[in-house]
């Protein structure tokens, strides 16, 4: 498949009510995010992250739970944090849970992880 576009969806609801029950769950350990850890530090996106997003060369989207599409809502229920890629075919799964779980917090590991997993759906050919 040829990506033209990646979603990255976190494992919390976005808002100010969202993000405020995130960083108390965060604080109680009863909330956990693998793909906010890659990209967000104490003082919000991390600028490694963000040159990672320049250099992939296809549109990156960060949602929260409360702000996917229909269709992502659908690909993704029970499936977050994850990052999809969407393409001609439709939606693939390119980095689930446990792959970013396996990351640390590491945008180097996630770049890295993301680039194999964006190669193997284009050599998967299926759109």
């Amino acid at each position: 498949m040829n990506v033209t576009k990646i979603s990255g969806v976190y494992q919390a609801d976005g808002g100010v009510l969202g993000e405020l029950r995130y960083v108390v769950g965060k604080l109680r350990g009863s909330a956990h995010c693998a793909l906010c850890d890659i990209t967000h530090g104490l003082t919000g996106k991390k600028a490694a992250f963000s040159r990672c997003e320049k250099s992939l060369g296809v549109p990156v989207e960060l949602v929260h739970l409360n702000e996917r599409s229909p269709a992502l809502r659908q690909f993704t229920e029970g499936k977050t944090p994850c990052v999809v890629g969407h393409g001609g075919s439709g939606l693939v799964m390119l980095l689930d849970a446990h792959a970013l779980n396996g990351l640390t917090g590491s945008v180097v590991q996630f770049e890295a992880a993301l680039r194999e997993a964006l190669a193997s759906a284009s050599a998967d050919g299926s759109g």
